[in-house]
C-alpha cells in the first residue's frame, strides 16, 4: 500500500467500507491516468459532473484568468460580481422565459433545500411530495424527499408532512392537493436505475400542479446540460417546471448548484425575513467562470447531439444475453443485468481492464453508463468491447 493511499484511508472520512481508492494523478477528456501510469476510459464523468470532459481547455483557461482577478470577496448577493452576472445571463438565455432568475449555491442538495424553502414561501403551505425510488441528496430536507429507506433510517426524524407518489403512475396524482407546497420530481430518475417517464404523465403532473396551485420542482442535477440528448431533460416532454434545480455539470467540474425560477418568486426571499436564503460561497467566481465556459462548450460543440449519437451507439453495440434491459436517453444509460452479484463482477472486471463504470445506490441489478459528452465513437467501441468481454466472463 502506498503512503498516499494509507493516508487516504487514515485521515479522510470514508463513505463505504471498501472504496475503489484509485489514485488519479491526471485526467484529460474521457481518460483518467493513475499514479502508476495505468489509464482508464471514464464512463462515469464524476457522476454526471464532467459533461465537457476533464480539464477542457476553455474551462481551464477561464479558471486561470479569474484567478488573476479575484477569488472570494463577499458572501453571495451583496456585490456585483461579473462571473455571477454573466453566467446567470447565459444560463437563463437557454431556459424558458418563466425561468429567468438564478440563485447560485454550493451543491445540488443545497439547491433542493432552497427550492423547497422557496415553494413554501410562494404557497404558504408545508406539505412536500417526492416520488417513489427518487434520490435528491443527503441533507435532511433532500433526504426527506428521497425514497430510499436504507439511506434514511439512521437519520430520522426527518421533515414532517412529507409523502411520496409513484413515479410515472397517473393514479397517484390525486394525492397532490391544495395542501401541497411542491412536488419534487426528476424528469428522468437517475439513482433508481435511469427510469424515463411517459410524456403524458409529466403533462398530467403539470396540469395537476396547476389545478392545485402546487409548485412543480424539477431536479435536473443529473439530467441537465446535455446529458440526456437535450440541453435539459424537461425539453423531451415540453413540460416547464416552476422551479428548476441544477448541480453536478453546472460548474464545469467545480462544485456548484443553483435553483432557478421567476424573478417575482425569487424576490420573496429578499424580505420577511431578509436573507430568506443565504450562502457564503454560493456563486463563487471560480465555479461561475468554469460553469459559464462549460455552457459555451456544450453549445459550441453541440454536445447534446453527440450524447444522442453516442448513446444510440452504446445501445446498438451492447447486445448480450446477460442484458435484460438498457434504459435511458442520450448518455444517461442503465444496463440492467437482473442480478446484483453479476453487476459487481462486470464492473470490477471492466475496471481491471481499464474501463471505469459504476453502480446505482437504489438499483443494484444495473450499472450506469454516463461518460463525458465529448466521448468519441472510437472510445464507445473500445468501451463496449471491454464490457462485452466482462459480460461473457460473468456468465460462464
Amino acid at each position: 500500500m502506498s503512503d498516499l493511499r494509507a493516508t487516504f484511508l487514515k485521515h479522510l472520512a470514508q463513505t463505504s467500507p471498501h472504496p475503489l481508492a484509485l489514485d488519479i494523478a491526471r485526467a484529460e477528456g474521457c481518460v483518467l491516468h493513475d499514479r502508476d501510469g495505468k489509464t482508464y476510459l471514464d464512463l462515469v464523468a464524476g457522476l454526471a459532473v464532467n459533461n465537457v470532459g476533464h480539464r477542457h481547455p476553455q474551462v481551464v483557461q477561464a479558471i486561470n484568468d479569474q484567478c488573476d482577478r479575484y477569488l472570494h470577496v463577499i458572501p453571495y448577493g451583496e456585490f456585483v460580481q461579473e462571473p455571477q452576472v454573466r453566467f446567470a445571463e447565459a444560463l437563463t438565455a437557454q431556459l424558458p422565459p418563466s425561468l429567468n432568475c438564478v440563485y447560485f449555491v454550493n451543491s445540488g442538495t443545497e439547491a433542493i433545500e432552497a427550492a423547497v424553502k422557496l415553494a413554501k414561501r410562494v404557497t404558504g403551505r408545508t406539505r412536500l411530495i417526492g416520488c417513489r425510488k427518487s434520490y435528491h441528496g443527503s441533507t435532511h430536507g433532500s433526504l426527506s424527499l428521497t425514497d430510499n429507506e436504507t439511506k434514511k433510517y439512521r437519520s430520522r426524524p426527518l421533515l414532517p408532512d412529507t409523502l411520496h407518489i409513484t413515479f410515472n403512475d397517473p393514479k397517484d396524482l390525486d394525492l397532490i392537493t391544495e395542501e401541497a407546497a411542491c412536488v419534487v420530481v426528476e424528469p428522468i430518475q437517475g439513482d433508481a436505475g435511469v427510469r424515463v417517464p411517459d410524456h403524458a404523465w409529466l403533462k398530467a403532473l403539470r396540469e395537476r400542479c396547476n389545478t392545485t396551485g402546487t409548485m412543480l420542482v424539477f431536479d435536473e442535477v443529473q439530467t441537465g446540460f446535455g446529458r440526456t440528448g437535450k440541453r435539459f431533460a424537461f425539453e423531451h416532454s415540453g413540460v416547464v417546471p416552476d422551479i428548476l434545480v441544477l448541480g453536478k455539470a453546472l460548474g464545469g467540474g467545480m462544485p456548484m448548484g443553483a435553483f432557478v425560477s421567476s424573478r417575482e418568486r425569487m424576490h420573496l426571499l429578499t424580505h420577511d425575513p431578509v436573507l430568506g436564503h443565504i450562502t457564503t460561497f454560493g456563486g463563487h467566481p471560480i465555479p461561475c467562470v468554469a460553469g459559464h465556459a462549460a455552457l459555451e462548450v456544450m453549445l459550441e460543440e453541440d454536445l447534446s447531439a453527440n450524447a444522442q449519437r453516442m448513446g444510440a451507439l452504446f445501445k446498438q453495440l451492447l447486445v448480450h444475453p446477460a442484458i435484460h434491459e438498457m434504459r435511458g436517453e442520450g448518455l444517461m444509460l442503465a444496463v440492467d443485468l437482473g442480478d446484483a452479484e453479476r453487476v459487481q463482477r462486470v464492473v470490477m472486471d471492466c475496471l481491471n481492464n481499464g474501463v471505469l463504470g459504476f453502480w446505482f445506490l437504489s438499483c443494484p441489478t444495473a450499472f450506469r453508463i454516463a461518460p463525458p459528452l465529448v466521448i468519441s465513437e472510437a472510445q464507445v467501441r473500445e468501451a463496449c468491447e471491454v464490457i462485452l468481454r466482462a459480460l461473457d466472463a460473468a456468465t460462464t
